[in-house]
């Protein structure tokens, strides 16, 4: 098998036979042996359905990963590595905003240079708002300069990478994974194409900007523990600063008989205290949770029914 295409699917029962169509179309008059790996991630539409739909024409080499219940997009993406059988790899959206006329690309670029050993889609203009997309830049900055591995802003999961570097990604098999992160930990060379981004045919996106922003948050956790070092510096920092306050006071009280008022420092100093030690706390409890999930040794996914057309059987 030349290439596996996996497609991640919640919520696409409009969009399925859209892309399916458009792969098949696309590889119509060319010799590259290709399959393409829908999982379905609980989707609450008809999405199961239209993919089983699928299957019966017997177009092309599909594999449909129907999971038990909603697990996440890079639940999905695992499953789609994990089933994957080409050479070559791929992962792509299924509402057709990263078009898969790409794909030839992407391919080209692998087989023409062997120092590649993965491609990552950026789009050259996002279509976000300029709030989110302020933010985005923001997050990647701090990401970048408290990790170790290198995020490039933008770089989307839309990507293709060579046999090694799939095998790499599936040997790191956590619980509680960011792929993007995955990606850039596991090393190999990639290469950065900018792409334009096409309108959404069919729903709309699954992300909100708190969805995003829990997004984040796994990022930093999963692959820094530079948020547990700033509390223990915060700490130093506070409780140096309250032992010259203590000094201060007892000089001025003792030797200077100077009267010192505190009723609204005391307060103040008590609320951002207060405050210091809950986000402290909070901090903790991120890393404590995600190793929490870690140590119950569940599976990334469980799938409920794994189907493949007649020709992906011989």
């Amino acid at each position: 098998m030349k290439l596996s295409i996996v497609i991640p699917c919640y919520n696409e029962e409009k969009n399925v036979e859209l892309i399916h169509d458009a792969v098949v179309k696309l590889f119509y008059s060319k010799k590259i042996s290709y399959e393409m790996i829908f999982v379905n991630d609980g989707s609450r539409d008809n999405t199961i359905g239209e993919l089983k739909k699928l299957v019966d024409k017997n177009e092309a080499n599909i594999k449909v990963v129907n999971f038990s219940r909603n697990f996440g997009k890079e639940a999905a993406m695992y499953a789609g590595l994990k089933e994957s059988k080409g050479d070559y790899v791929s992962i792509i959206d299924a509402d057709m905003q990263q078009n898969p006329s790409l794909l030839l690309k992407m391919l080209g670029i692998l087989e023409e240079n062997e120092n590649y050993d993965s491609v990552a889609a950026y789009p050259e203009k996002r279509k976000e708002s300029k709030v989110l997309v302020f933010f985005k830049k923001i997050f990647y900055k701090l990401i970048n300069k408290i990790v170790e591995i290198e995020f490039v802003d933008g770089a989307s999961d839309f990507r293709m990478f060579k046999r090694p570097m799939v095998d790499a990604i599936l040997s790191m098999q956590e619980y509680c994974r960011f792929s993007k992160g995955i990606f850039s930990w596991v090393g190999f060379n990639t290469y950065y194409m900018p792409y334009q981004v096409s309108e959404r045919v069919n729903g709309t996106s699954k992300w909100s900007f708190w969805k995003l922003f829990k997004y984040a948050i796994d990022g930093i956790v999963s692959f820094t523990t530079a948020p547990l070092r700033m509390a223990t510096i915060l700490g130093l920092f506070i409780s140096f600063g309250s032992f010259v306050y203590f000094l201060i006071v007892i000089i001025q009280t003792v030797i200077c008989g100077i009267d010192v008022p505190g009723y609204a420092s005391l307060i103040g100093i008590s609320l951002l205290l207060g405050g210091i030690q809950l986000l402290s706390l909070g901090i903790i409890g991120e890393y404590l949770a995600r190793n929490y999930m870690e140590n119950k040794k569940r599976p990334i996914y469980i799938a409920r029914e794994v189907l493949e057309t007649k020709k992906a059987k011989k």
